[in-house]
């Protein structure tokens, strides 16, 4: 999830796209979301090549196509009674398990009749009448079915909406529901099933032995299902030319993908189409207000339908052709990343990830966004263009998902799960003192998912002019590293169950992770002389005052509250400010202009893998190398070293996947000894569902529940 570093040299020429036609229908009127009316699209498939052979081999054609339609639908309808009898197997075992007799269901009714305040308000109230409610209870009888709206309360909107640029754990989770990929990963509550690579709107995964790959590891073929459909009127099939205006959005000067880095490094050419298109945002071409929109989007669509990116090509409507620029062993797991996900030609029309794009979202996945407020409300609804058939990876069970934002206490949010007023929580784990009593009482509506992370970390702002330049200086950085309390973090967070110190960047079940620790303390709780003495003898004996900014959502004003004690414990003074309006990662910390005039010092994000399995770029990579910098980089604090940046060419170029491991490793080790960043908890994620939420499956990714496999009980 990384940005090149941009410079501002033109394209010396304009290839021709062979990509763009210019007899496709134009884009729809700016004012008309195509969700409720459409738009004026009468274009249907576009045309396929085929092989001759007269009238009888059309025919042939058409049988064989029909067969596979056929056994496509009874594949799927076995699956989905097998998971029906599953489901009523669970359901039972459910019940059996919670017969706890008539003492235990009064204990449930008392605590739903008392007041409300009492389940959020501490362990000892909470502990003595909340249990599992009996199997009489209204919101747990029944089996799965199909139908209902499943409501999910959380915090904050999302920065980025727009595939190509949404980087955040709850982005991943809602652009799943409508924006598709080559490829993908299941949803599971098994993290081991999660890790593997599927096909999704690829027909198959390309190999060496089928051809999909070449013999030299640099030309992927990949060939799409002809089921995919995009939401519009009439419905369209999604094809190799919307696979490759993904790509090309990926690079907007307006609200550049932070994944561009790994493309950029790994693709024929798109390096310098990215400078290219960069150009336009050095020319002033990137507002995205309702006066300069239209005249924007335009000179976007433009850029991308003039020129061509070597290493991505549609041959056909049906078969992409990649061309790397040198083998890469992790090049189908970047295509499962939702930056790569096909782009409908409407999106020409709007500045990406616009205020006029939100509410212009076209879907090809099983639900399609049908109102948005922002930082207040989602609506999504059914998308009828979506069959079972087309799609390996998601479901449609309820009929709606309502997504409520503005409720910042994780508590106001545990409590409406427990009272069955919401179903899922959006962005707020489960609160710290509910804890004990959940794992006391077992309660199966709660559980701990595995999805190993570095979250949080202590970010430090190497371009912030305040205290000197102070935090550019490697030795203050290493002072400050003995000021945290890990300890104070684990419990805050829920105890040793849900999180464990953290001292390496690459985190436990990452490519390249040894466990290391080169600022230890006594106790994982902070050493505040040590910090104070060399903070001393990096010359600030007067300590520092640093500007932090935080998340309001989930536990992190807590953190900030621990992190600012433990810094004025070593003579550091920090000025805590919540992020209220939801730009924590997409202005705060990523507009390199805001670093650089000192907004913000020191800041405590978190960073989840975009894969795991074979995974070693996708910590180092996006965070701290020095070829990322740029707007919408996830190197937030502008670290920059050219040992550490030739360590990582090193690990994307070797063949050995052993090798590559001990490079990832190597240049871990160097940044942890710099201080880049300071690696705090790795953390697992604490969730909870309503008692009708049923086949909840987890997505490592998206650090939550997939919302299209959910049914909900009668």
């Amino acid at each position: 999830m990384a940005a090149p570093a941009w410079h501002p040299t033109p394209r010396p020429d304009h290839p021709h796209d062979p990509d763009f036609h210019p007899s496709e229908p134009g884009p729809p009127d700016l004012l008309e979301p195509h969700t409720r009316s459409g738009p004026n699209d009468t274009t249907g498939p576009e045309p396929e090549p085929t092989s001759g052979g007269g009238r009888a081999a059309r025919r042939r054609e058409a049988r064989q196509r029909l067969a596979r339609q056929h056994e496509t639908r009874r594949q799927e309808a076995r699956r989905r009674e097998a998971r029906r009898q599953e489901a009523r197997r669970q359901e039972t075992r459910r019940r059996e398990t919670l017969r706890g007799g008539t003492r235990r269901r009064e204990g449930w009714r008392r605590a739903r009749s008392g007041p409300v305040i009492a389940l959020v308000t501490g362990v000892t109230a909470l502990a003595a009448g909340c249990a599992w409610p009996g199997p009489d209870d209204p919101t747990h009888a029944g089996v799965p079915r199909d139908g209902g709206t499943l409501r999910v309360v959380g915090s904050s909107d999302v920065e980025h909406l727009d595939p190509a640029s949404a980087s955040s754990v709850g982005s991943r989770g809602l652009d799943r529901t409508f924006a598709r990929t080559l490829f993908g990963t299941v949803a599971s509550n098994t993290f081991a099933e999660t890790v593997p690579v599927h096909p999704d709107v690829a027909e198959r995964l390309p190999t060496r032995a089928n051809g999909g790959i070449s013999a030299d590891g640099l030309t992927y073929t990949v060939r799409l299902r002809g089921d995919a459909m995009w939401d519009t009127k009439p419905p369209r099939p999604v094809t190799a030319r919307d696979f490759v205006r993904g790509f090309k959005r990926l690079c907007n000067p307006a609200s550049p993908s932070s994944g561009m880095g790994y493309f950029t490094a790994t693709l024929r050419g798109m390096d310098a189409y990215c400078r290219g298109y960069m150009q336009l945002g050095a020319q002033g071409i990137a507002a995205s207000t309702p006066g300069a929109d239209g005249r924007t989007a335009a000179a976007f669509a433009a850029y991308q339908n003039g020129h061509g990116i070597e290493g991505v090509r549609a041959k056909d409507s049906r078969t992409l052709v990649f061309r790397l620029v040198r083998p890469a062993s992790d090049f189908l797991n970047l295509l499962t990343l939702g930056y790569t996900a096909a782009a409908p030609q409407e999106y020409d029309a709007y500045v990406p990830d616009g205020p006029v794009f939100r509410q212009h979202t076209v879907s090809d996945g099983p639900y399609r966004i049908t109102e948005y407020r922002p930082n207040t409300t989602y609506l999504l609804t059914r998308n009828p263009a979506w069959r079972t058939g087309s799609d390996p990876l998601r479901e449609q069970h309820v009929d709606r998902i309502r997504i409520t934002l503005g409720q910042d206490s994780p508590e106001a949010v545990q409590q409406q799960l427990e009272l069955g007023t919401a179903d899922l929580a959006w962005d707020q784990p489960v609160p710290t003192s509910a804890l004990p009593r959940l794992r006391a009482s077992r309660d199966a509506r709660f559980a701990v998912r595995d999805a190993p992370s570095t979250s949080p970390y202590l970010v430090f702002n190497l371009r912030s002019p305040n205290n000197g330049r102070a935090l550019a200086n490697r030795n203050v950085r290493r002072a400050l590293a003995y000021a945290v309390d890990r300890s104070a973090l684990v419990k805050i967070v829920g105890g040793p169950d849900v999180a464990r110190p953290l001292h390496t960047v690459i985190p436990p079940g990452t490519t390249g992770y040894a466990p290391a620790d080169p600022f230890p303390t006594p106790g994982d709780s902070g050493d505040p002389a040590t910090c104070r003495r060399l903070l001393a003898s990096a010359g600030y004996p007067r300590g520092l005052t640093l500007r932090f900014p935080y998340r309001v959502n989930s536990v992190h004003k807590l953190i900030a509250e621990s992190l600012h004690q433990n810094l004025a414990a070593c003579g550091v003074q920090t000025v805590l400010t919540p992020d209220t309006a939801g730009d924590f990662y997409g202005r705060t910390l990523s507009d390199p202009q805001r670093g650089a005039a000192g907004q913000w010092d020191i800041a405590a994000p978190g960073w989840t893998p975009d894969w795991y399995g074979t995974n070693g770029r996708s910590v180092l990579l996006p965070l701290l190398s020095g070829r990322t910098l740029g707007p919408g980089s996830t190197n937030y604090g502008g670290y920059a070293d050219q040992q550490v940046d030739d360590l990582i060419d090193q690990a994307l170029t070797t063949t050995s996947e052993s090798k590559a491991a001990d490079l990832w490793r190597r240049a871990d080790q160097m940044v942890t000894q710099d201080a880049a960043i300071l690696p705090l908890l790795d953390r697992k994620y604490t969730v909870f569902t309503s008692s009708r939420v049923r086949n909840a499956l987890f997505l490592p990714i998206a650090a939550g529940y997939d919302y299209t496999r959910i049914y909900l009980a009668q």
